[in-house]
């Protein structure tokens, strides 16, 4: 896999290694996001010792650790010892180290898995052992709820002992166009709406071809890859998927109240309350207010929504048509695809643009940013400073952006309250592909109305 960004990723783990005592990073995040690849560039010209947990016998994996322990220390009695629990191989590590070692356990949550003690077996040998040595213990997983739980949390054995932690997300826009050396970024629009950030995702898919022709060979044809993706990853995280996924279709057609989720569904909302708590615990959902919102959590207006792409198509398009799929009717579920893919592809459009908001030539400082609704109103775009305010509308048409836009946009910003007497606006128009004239004209006269345009992004 291509390394690409994690700069700052990089910049953690080489502090954590450099100080001159022991240090303890937990890294995890959902699946395919490039965890292993981050940590394989980490240990690259270091001693390090990495080992892959599985879910085989736990006494297994301790004789594979042993090997791999002694194979980096290049000690052949190591080897040739027989070993009966971790404790044992750590206490040997902790007499033979000199110069900084790194150990990495990958999938760490499946050693929990095999035992559960493995948490506390290991807080006894960091507190015991290897605390005070000049080594680097990295436990890296990929099911977030149990890396949480095992490492993290409050109850875990293991919480307090950390010196940092990585929670290693999907890739933003500006860094998914680096995986491509030729696209613009309509096409790269495309691809990013069905793939999002994920870096093994990306790999899949070519350049050389359209996105429909991609999302028939990567997607919907059902020994691809990425057919039972989601369905692979939520089974590794909850017991009971069938209520999960149902609440993912839903949000997915465009049910965004967890009132209208539950009647969708046939539940009480309080039913419903666990099921999307635990989902946005897995970083799947996300629940969002309007920007000016002075309590968010206590907001009665939150809306639910998937925060992964590729969950987002694959709950829109492909887990409802699978029966479809499983006959090899492709043709038929792309037609459906292409039908409304403009309009699926503008709320991917209306994200970037909030991803780049802040990058943008603003005349004032944002202080934060996101959308604004009411029952009746919704605005794409609103960023607040100290005392200014930015009301913006994207446009992801295939025709220029007039005036009437600018209008309508100045409308639904009188129904915003916030500092509404004394208050700075402005106003920015985003758009697909540029501006009328007559648009352009207007905003060379008036420094509140900004004009951008996604092609120059």
């Amino acid at each position: 896999m291509r390394f690409i960004n994690r700069e700052e990723e990089l910049q953690i783990l080489e502090q954590e290694y450099k100080k001159d005592t022991s240090s303890f990073v937990v890294i995890y995040g959902r699946r395919r996001t490039g965890k292993t690849t981050l940590i394989e560039k980490f240990i690259e010209n270091k001693e390090a010792v990495y080992f892959l947990a599985t879910l085989q016998n736990e006494k297994l994996q301790i004789e594979s650790f042993k090997n791999v322990v002694s194979e980096v220390l290049n000690d052949d009695l190591l080897k040739s010892l027989t070993v009966e629990n971790w404790e044992t191989i750590f206490k040997y590590i902790a007499t033979k180290v000199q110069k900084k070692l790194i150990i990495v356990i990958d999938e760490f949550q499946y050693l929990a898995q095999v035992n559960s003690s493995i948490p506390s077996i290991f807080q006894s040998i960091w507190d015991n052992l290897l605390k005070n040595k000049n080594l680097m213990l990295i436990l890296c997983g990929s099911l977030i709820g149990l890396m949480y739980k095992t490492t993290l949390g409050y109850t875990s054995p293991l919480y307090g002992r950390r010196t940092a932690q990585i929670k290693l997300k999907p890739m933003n826009f500006k860094n998914f166009k680096k995986f491509f050396k030729s696209l613009d970024n309509l096409k790269l629009l495309e691809f990013y709406s069905v793939i999002g950030g994920i870096p093994r995702y990306i790999e899949i898919f070519d350049e050389t071809l359209d996105v429909f022709e991609n999302i028939r060979r990567n997607v919907l044809h059902k020994n691809s890859y990425l057919y039972e993706e989601p369905k692979f990853i939520l089974k590794e995280e909850i017991k009971d998927p069938i209520t999960y996924f149902s609440i993912l279709q839903v949000i997915s057609q465009g049910e965004h109240k967890i009132g209208k989720i539950a009647s969708k569904l046939g539940m009480q909302t309080q039913n419903l309350t666990s099921f999307i708590e635990k989902l946005i615990e897995l970083d799947i959902l996300e629940r969002k207010v309007p920007i000016t919102e002075e309590n968010p959590e206590k907001s009665k207006k939150g809306l639910y929504f998937i925060k992964d792409n590729f969950f987002n198509f694959w709950f829109k398009y492909v887990f409802p048509y699978q029966n479809y799929l499983e006959t090899g009717k492709y043709d038929y579920v792309l037609d459906k695809i292409k039908s409304d893919f403009h309009v699926f592809e503008s709320f991917t459009f209306e994200e970037i643009v909030l991803e780049y908001i802040y990058d943008l030539d603003i005349p004032f400082h944002i202080y934060k940013a996101g959308k604004w609704w009411d029952k009746d109103t919704e605005i794409d775009v609103v960023a607040v400073g100290e005392d200014s305010i930015l009301f913006g509308e994207c446009k992801y048409w295939d025709s220029l952006v007039g005036v009437n836009v600018l209008h309508q946009l100045k409308e639904k910003a009188k129904k915003v309250d916030w500092k509404k007497d004394k208050r700075k606006e402005y106003y920015a128009v985003f758009s697909k592909i540029g501006f009328t004239k007559e648009l352009i004209d207007l905003a060379k006269k008036d420094k509140s109305i900004l004009l951008f345009n996604f092609q120059e992004f």
